[in-house]
């Protein structure tokens, strides 16, 4: 099936902004809100500060955009509600994940789902060899391993982590189709509601230390706000411009964002193999984007 085309629309300010530069910025404030998400670890178990994440940016992004007062169709509200379950389980399972796993391996597995979706849905030579570079990419950044064998933990990130890699490429490829049909970010919001609200149970035993805690609950809208609302908004923005084969090849920029923070404010100097994945990952952005984008066409009514 082919991907819907976005309808023409005039160019705004953000528009004329390069969709590198936007994943690089979405890239800086995830890893912002991740620094935050660390102190929370610790008297919050990993899957519960991920629904406090998923629920407080639903309540932003419900306030911002305030969806009831669009003209939706069921079809329009069953899509964003799918998309956004599909959204919430990726941020879920990867949390459980990285509990389990270190963050690097955590990282390349979960990479596979990007693979696929630009493999599956790629067109020509450009597009396939992107992807390859850019895996080969962020398996050097993320310096994959698995120490002390396979235990039950380990089993655990594995299986949580596969499903994270899965749920990603559901996230790119239903998202782009909230991205061109409609307005993207209403749906966003509708879709993290639905996500909240099917996994509410991971709020059991975690609400109280949240909402009595004035440090805690700031350091959970700060994880909510700089993990996934501007990031999830940035880049529906993006899959409004770029196909998905590309979009995927795009968020191997995540990794190399990482490692490039850790060098300015940490002193954490890139390794030769570092350096390498960040090399393959630039020319697979820039190999993929030599292809003239999609043509511009409206929607079917």
């Amino acid at each position: 099936m082919s991907e819907p085309t976005p309808s023409p629309a005039p160019r705004g300010l953000v528009d004329r902004i390069p969709a590198p530069a936007l994943f690089l910025t979405s890239g800086l404030t995830q890893y912002v809100g991740a620094a935050l998400a660390v102190g929370l670890f610790a008297t919050i178990p990993a899957a519960s500060v991920a629904w406090w994440r998923i629920a407080v940016s639903a309540v932003v992004l419900m306030a911002w955009r305030r969806p009831w007062r669009q003209a939706w169709t069921r079809s329009d509200l069953v899509g964003a509600a799918v998309f956004g379950i599909v959204l919430a389980t990726m941020n879920v399972t990867f949390y459980i994940a990285i509990d389990h796993l270190p963050l690097g391996t955590a990282v390349a597995i979960e990479f596979l789902g990007p693979v696929a979706v630009a493999g599956l849905t790629g067109h020509g030579w450009r597009d396939r060899a992107g992807i390859a570079l850019a895996a080969g990419g962020v398996v050097l950044l993320a310096g994959v391993q698995v120490e002390g064998g396979v235990t039950g933990s380990t089993a655990i990130g594995l299986v949580a982590i596969m499903g994270s890699a899965v749920s990603w490429a559901g996230y790119i490829l239903l998202g782009r189709r909230m991205a061109v049909r409609r307005d993207g970010i209403s749906s966003l919001a509708v879709g993290m509601t639905a996500g909240a609200v099917v996994w509410v149970p991971l709020a059991f035993g975690a609400f109280l230390p949240v909402v009595t805690d004035p440090a805690r609950a700031a350091a959970v809208v700060g994880v909510a706000v700089l993990s996934s609302v501007i990031p999830y908004v940035l880049e529906q923005l993006v899959l409004r411009r770029v196909t998905a084969a590309r979009f995927a090849i795009l968020l191997a920029m995540l990794p190399v964002t990482a490692a490039l923070i850790g060098a300015v404010l940490l002193a954490q100097i890139p390794t030769g193999f570092e350096l390498a994945g960040m090399a393959l990952v630039c020319v697979a952005i820039v190999l993929s984007g030599q292809r003239p984008a999609p043509p511009e066409s409206p929607l079917p009514g």
